[in-house]
């Protein structure tokens, strides 16, 4: 099974950066999709980004495109979500998940995923 933990989530001021982190500390890696999502109190998991494991394509929800970066290291088992100029509204607690890829799939969709992170605090003051 996979066993995700995310690290690197703080409080900091609008504008600032954050880079997160998320390592299967459960097996080896796998060949699986790893996605980043929001929770937010009161609303649903929203998707935030996703790369693929072969191509390593990457996927961005509209209003973090140009400034949050999705990348990821097979061999350490470890993927990153790069935050720049961060706004109040991206604050959340930010969890990774990993899913089977398939041809096609939704990946900026909580369906396609199988397994998830306890998340990790993100606040934006400003």
């Amino acid at each position: 099974q996979v066993h995700l933990v995310e690290s690197g989530g703080g409080t900091v001021r609008r504008g600032s950066s954050l880079r997160l982190s998320c390592v299967d500390s459960g097996r080896p890696w796998s060949d699986n999709v790893m996605g980043w999502f929001r929770q937010v109190p009161g609303k649903g998991r929203e998707a935030v980004a996703a790369i693929l494991p072969g191509s390593g394509s990457k996927y961005y929800h509209d209003s973090v495109k140009g400034r949050f970066t999705i990348s990821r290291d097979n061999k350490k088992n470890t993927v990153w979500l790069q935050m720049d100029g961060l706004r109040p509204e991206d604050a959340g607690t930010y969890i990774c998940a990993a899913g089977p890829w398939q041809y096609g799939g939704r990946w900026l969709s909580a369906e396609s995923y199988h397994y998830w992170g306890q998340g990790t605090q993100v606040t934006v003051s400003s």
